[in-house]
């Protein structure tokens, strides 16, 4: 009885390491992304991520990545009300919302993806998500007299690396 206790234990942790990630996957798999620090970094801070296969580490940085781009949006909608009564400000910082909020949608989206193993969605929701960005600098750009806020440029490089991130996953998700 003891010995065929100890037999379903040990096939147990067996098939638990074969089919759950671990340290060691978080490690490989972050290898393989163009921020590696970054990865580990945040699938360390996620306990549920030593229970997850590729899949799951990717779902938990889209995650992250999704709560990034609506804490932005929030945050720019914010400013709307303690700026100045500048116009053309008020109005940038509108966009640049609307942006930040398509790409927690973009985001959204590529969990259903990821669901239904259509990895090639997935990384075009992705690509997506980290380009929206791109329209909010642009349109400070178009101002010449209103300065990319050093606020929005950091929160855009970090949306943008997590997203990378997640496109080095999806890579080896398709094969």
């Amino acid at each position: 009885m003891t010995s065929s206790v100890y037999m379903f234990l040990l096939i147990s942790l067996i098939l638990t390491s074969l089919t759950n990630g671990d340290a060691g996957l978080i490690q490989t798999t972050c290898k393989t992304t163009k921020y590696a620090d970054l990865c580990v970094s945040i699938l360390h801070s996620d306990p549920t991520s030593l229970n997850s296969d590729t899949k799951g580490l990717a779902l938990i940085l889209i995650r992250v990545a999704t709560a990034n781009a609506t804490a932005t949006s929030t945050f720019l909608s914010s400013q709307l009300l303690t700026t100045t009564n500048d116009s053309t400000l008020k109005t940038v910082l509108k966009e640049c919302s609307h942006m930040y909020a398509f790409s927690g949608d973009a985001l959204r989206a590529s969990v259903q993806d990821f669901a239904s193993e259509s990895y090639d969605y997935a990384y075009m929701h992705v690509v997506a998500a980290a380009d929206y960005p791109n329209a909010c600098r642009n349109a400070f750009r178009r101002y010449p007299k209103l300065i990319y806020p050093q606020a929005i440029a950091s929160r855009e490089d970090e949306l943008k690396h997590i997203c990378d991130v997640v496109l080095g996953m999806t890579d080896h998700l398709a094969f």
